[in-house]
């Protein structure tokens, strides 16, 4: 799974989820990709999943461009556990999406699989989606 391979602090505050994206809401890479329409967070999890779900449309060719990474460490308390004596451990890694950002890109594979394969993924994320191709006017 995604995770950073070193981090400078562990323990993270919450970033912001409010506002629109100001980087990678264009198709820089592949023919076809996956924008958000809402904000959120999305975890390492839901990113391997979607990864494993385009991967199992890829029969010979394809390629597949993540454009986001879980970089914001989510700490949790264990349960029953009674409230303050510090912050929890890590539990996990996520990032933040806010609207209008890509977050996968394909090519190689005609227009109506990839839309097939972006429907598939969307129902992985927590946050809706769009499906945009190059060749629309965005």
């Amino acid at each position: 799974m995604l995770m950073p391979s070193r981090v400078k602090y562990r323990k993270h505050h919450l970033r912001s989820t409010k506002g629109v994206s100001k980087k990678a809401t264009t198709l820089n890479f592949g023919e076809y990709g996956l924008r958000t329409v809402e904000n959120g967070y999305i975890t390492q999890r839901q990113i391997e999943a979607c990864r494993l779900t385009i991967a199992r449309f890829f029969k010979t060719g394809g390629k597949l461009w993540i454009r986001i990474f879980p970089d914001l460490s989510i700490t949790k308390k264990p349960a029953e556990t009674r409230m303050g004596k510090g912050k929890g451990d890590p539990a996990y890694w996520a990032t933040v999406v806010k609207k209008g950002r890509i977050l996968f890109e394909i090519e190689g594979v005609p227009k109506s699989d990839a839309i097939e394969i972006f429907r598939q993924v969307s129902f992985k994320l927590p946050v809706k989606t769009k499906f945009v191709s190059r060749d629309e006017i965005i």
